[in-house]
C-alpha cells in the first residue's frame, strides 16, 4: 500500500533535535484564553526536509496557527531519520497533531486551527 494512504498511528514520532536547515521547534506562550492555557494540550509536528518549498509554506502556517493558539510545535527532518524517511518521503510536508497524521502536502490553516481547538 502506498505510504500516502497508511495511517499515522503505525509510525514512531519520537522527538529528535532538528538539524540545521530543518524546521525549528518552537513553543509559544499561551494567551490566557487560548486552548493550551485552558488545559488542552496538543503537540504539532511538522515533518519535512531542508530546501522543500512546500515545507516552508507549511511551516509558515504551523507557526502562525500554533503561535496564535499557544500550542507547541516541533520540526522533524526526514533526511536525518531513516524511519521517518521510509514512512513519509512521498508525502512531505506532513503535519501530525498529537502523533496522528493531520495532513500532508498543503496545510489548510482553518482545518489545523479547528483540530487544535476541539
Amino acid at each position: 500500500m502506498s505510504p500516502i494512504f497508511r495511517r499515522a498511528g503505525r509510525r514512531s514520532t519520537e522527538s529528535k533535535t532538528a538539524p540545521q536547515g530543518a524546521p525549528e521547534s518552537r513553543t509559544s506562550q499561551a494567551a490566557p484564553d487560548a486552548p493550551a492555557a485552558r488545559g488542552a494540550r496538543h503537540l504539532v509536528t511538522l515533518i519535512g526536509k531542508p530546501g522543500c518549498h512546500l515545507c516552508e509554506d507549511a511551516q509558515a502556517v504551523v507557526e502562525r496557527v500554533c503561535g496564535e493558539l499557544g500550542i507547541p510545535w516541533e520540526g522533524r527532518d526526514i533526511t536525518q531519520d531513516e524511519e521517518l524517511h521510509r514512512a513519509y518521503w512521498e508525502q512531505i510536508p506532513v503535519v501530525l497533531v498529537d502523533g496522528e497524521q493531520h495532513t500532508f502536502w498543503r496545510v489548510n490553516e482553518k482545518r489545523l486551527r479547528d483540530a487544535l481547538t476541539d
